[in-house]
């Protein structure tokens, strides 16, 4: 049986929510659980007086929690302010780390900006040597193209799980294993992935793994990455000994305790198969439109290597802002950037090998926690209506 979560206040009256994989609400569970720590538990977790032992026992709850949700051990669960810091501690630290003179660094085309731009830095600062291997038409990376690019230089792999834009899951073991033959570590930006789908780092391979907390029902600033026993980094934040000596600074112990909460809600979450249920209304809502515009609707990405929550579609001959402009009544977003009006096409699918034109008109529609049956039959609606009268307007 499927446990529904209490309303969320934030959604109420607006507009139907399809951008969970921008951000998600915060559960009214995890501000349950973070409110003692912006109110009564005041105390550093590092002081040894009685104001410091609550905060200290909330946070090593909270690394347990993060790490049970993906198979690690709570000492290998360093917390930090984003994502985006977690890659750097990740890329960074581990290239810094080597002892290579030129260490080589490989990622892949479709990888989150916070990847691609220090990838870009590290080469900049550093003097390392980046590869950024292609990927196919369903975004995925070829096992093989990453052992031919390894060489005894590389000291880091750094592939996403899970695409932001397409949902495309990569073939993160063998990714794995072909790295760790030529003595590179693996680094996993999850952000998209933790909670969505079960994840286990010792299955998957990942010497370092990016938890995400606001893209799982947490608090923006709440995020972890995943350091495996044994794996050296040079720290992102030099200072005292927080976090494994890696980032110095008082803990932030509100939003760790978030963090956790929201892990342990996501294994509930998941024990309870409500990852097949989202697939489930994810599908109907494809299947809606397909139906309400017969022969129009193109899928991105994987048919089914893909996250349960995302749907990236394309139709024919509208623009994907337009169509959103279209449909008011739906929160959801284009995977192109504006710039003084001007839209441009998203990276992910033309290094996919789709024409700009056609990525243009993507929409990207991802579900999460409150995403209901109706909510989906008025997103078809409206979004048909909204193509039915932008096609009507250029004829």
């Amino acid at each position: 049986m499927i446990h529904r979560p209490p309303p969320h206040p934030g959604l109420t009256g607006g507009p139907v929510y399809l951008d969970y994989n921008a951000t998600t609400p915060v559960d009214p569970r995890v501000v349950e659980a973070m409110l003692p720590h912006l109110t009564g538990h005041f105390g550093n977790p590092s002081s040894t007086h009685p104001y410091g032992s609550e905060p200290r026992s909330a946070l090593t709850a909270a690394r347990a929690q993060v790490a049970e949700l993906i198979g690690a051990r709570p000492g290998e669960i360093v917390f930090t302010s984003s994502g985006s810091e977690a890659d750097l501690l990740a890329l960074r630290g581990a290239t810094l780390a080597a002892t290579r003179t030129r260490p080589h660094v490989i990622t892949q085309a479709t990888e989150h900006p916070a990847i691609l731009a220090t990838c870009q830095a590290l080469e900049l600062l550093h003097h390392a040597r980046i590869t950024v291997l292609p990927v196919d038409r369903e975004g995925l990376v070829d096992p093989a193209a990453l052992t031919a690019a390894l060489d005894d230089d590389t000291v880091l792999v750094s592939v996403m799980v899970a695409n932001n834009e397409t949902g495309a899951l990569q073939p993160v073991r063998e990714l794995a294993d072909a790295a760790h033959r030529a003595g590179a570590l693996l680094h996993c930006d999850a952000a998209q992935a933790v909670g969505k789908i079960p994840l286990d780092v010792r299955e998957l391979g990942a010497d370092l793994l990016t938890v995400v907390g606001h893209k799982m029902y947490a608090s923006k600033g709440a995020a972890a990455l995943f350091v495996r026993d044994g794996v050296r980094l040079e720290p992102v934040v030099y200072g005292g000994g927080q976090e494994r000596g890696l980032r110095a600074g008082t803990e932030n112990v509100a939003l760790a305790v978030a963090l956790g909460a929201a892990a342990q809600l996501a294994a509930d979450d998941l024990a309870d198969g409500a990852h097949e249920r989202i697939r489930g209304l994810r599908d109907e809502l494809h299947q809606r439109l397909v139906d309400a515009l017969p022969g129009r609707v193109r899928l991105n990405g994987p048919v089914e290597q893909r996250l349960p929550n995302t749907l990236n579609i394309g139709i024919d001959g509208v623009p994907g802002h337009r169509v959103l402009d279209g449909a008011p009544r739906i929160a959801a977003s284009t995977g192109s950037a504006c710039h003084s009006g001007i839209h441009t096409p998203s990276p992910v699918l033309t290094a996919m090998g789709t024409d700009p034109a056609r990525a243009l008109e993507a929409v990207r529609l991802s579900l999460g926690r409150w995403t209901t049956r109706d909510e989906i039959g008025a997103a078809a609606t409206a979004i048909a209506a909204a193509v039915n009268v932008f096609a009507a307007g250029t004829r």
